[in-house]
């Protein structure tokens, strides 16, 4: 079993923002350092799709959020697109990263007495302390830590080490040309209600994506190369592939995917009512296959066209 690629979209999305700070602080453990590795120079050409009426423009691209280093996205009717818009809107507000600390105290934290590993089999107990002693992770590192985080540590720590970092991300950079050029950043949703969605689920439920994860951490570094690949190619055929929609749990996918495409879809409609050029930059696991925020807005009877 791997882990099924369009819910490690959301996964990374949360890894982005916890990572390295908030993700590592509790474990007393140095935080991991992405390695030196040869800047990705290739130039690519992202998807973008547009959602016009007579007064109001809105732009919708779909990001990557850790990158390597190096990758020249931001160019071309991408960039003219950005600097046109009068907002710039994104999943969580801008400031919201400080929140992190705090909400996972709230949402990620065992309660007192419980451990991870106690909740576990044998066998499970096993497979888990394998891999985390082969990323060179003391075995009790996340025993304070509910099964969805400690997910999050294992997906994000080979990712980092290999030179994918939330920095070199999509939503860094956006943010801090947006910031420069003065501009306001409002948010889809909060970090609360989103690392709410993961807690949201049964021990379970969770323990299952755990090992899902696990399962699927020597594939890891191939699955998102070909996630990237296909984004930078501005693939959204290529993207669907990969983020697949046969996730063995319907709840999980309904909460992480298929509602917060339809919630999106229905602030987007809302916002033509106001006139303005808006910029929308979310994960790029929202923006293609079935189901994907265009196909909410059609069903609703609203255009979306691809201009880059």
């Amino acid at each position: 079993m791997t882990l099924k690629s369009r819910l490690f979209a959301p996964l990374l999305a949360i890894a982005a923002l916890l990572a390295p700070n908030a993700l590592f602080a509790q474990q007393h453990e140095p935080t991991p350092q992405p390695v030196e590795a040869v800047p990705d120079t290739r130039v690519a050409t992202p998807a973008l799709w547009v959602v016009q009426d007579a007064d109001t423009t809105i732009y919708l691209f779909g990001t990557i959020h850790l990158l390597p280093r190096g990758i020249d996205w931001y160019h071309g009717d991408l960039a003219k697109a950005f600097e046109s818009a009068d907002e710039l809107v994104t999943e969580i507000p801008d400031g919201a990263e400080a929140e992190a600390p705090r909400l996972v105290m709230k949402y990620g934290m065992l309660p007192k007495g419980q451990s991870l590993r106690t909740g576990m089999n044998p066998a499970e107990k096993a497979r888990f302390e394998k891999a985390m002693t082969g990323l060179g992770l003391p075995p009790a590192a996340f025993d304070s830590f509910k099964p969805w985080y400690a997910a999050v540590g294992l997906a994000t720590l080979p990712l980092i080490r290999e030179g994918y970092d939330p920095s070199y991300g999509v939503e860094a950079e956006l943010a801090a040309k947006n910031k420069a050029m003065g501009r306001p950043r409002y948010g889809l949703e909060t970090l609360d209600f989103q690392l709410g969605l993961f807690d949201q689920f049964s021990a379970e439920v969770q323990k299952q994506y755990l090992f899902e994860v696990i399962d699927g951490l020597p594939e890891l570094s191939n699955q998102i190369d070909t996630m990237v690949n296909a984004w930078a190619a501005g693939d959204p055929t290529a993207l669907a592939s990969a983020l697949n929609s046969d996730e063995d749990n319907p709840a999980m996918k309904e909460a992480l995917i298929t509602a917060r495409n339809k919630s999106w879809a229905a602030w987007i409609r809302q916002r033509l009512d106001r006139p303005g050029v808006v910029f929308i930059a979310v994960g790029a696991g929202h923006l293609g296959g079935e189901g994907s925020v265009q196909d909410e807005l059609a069903k609703a009877g609203i255009k979306s066209e691809r201009v880059q």
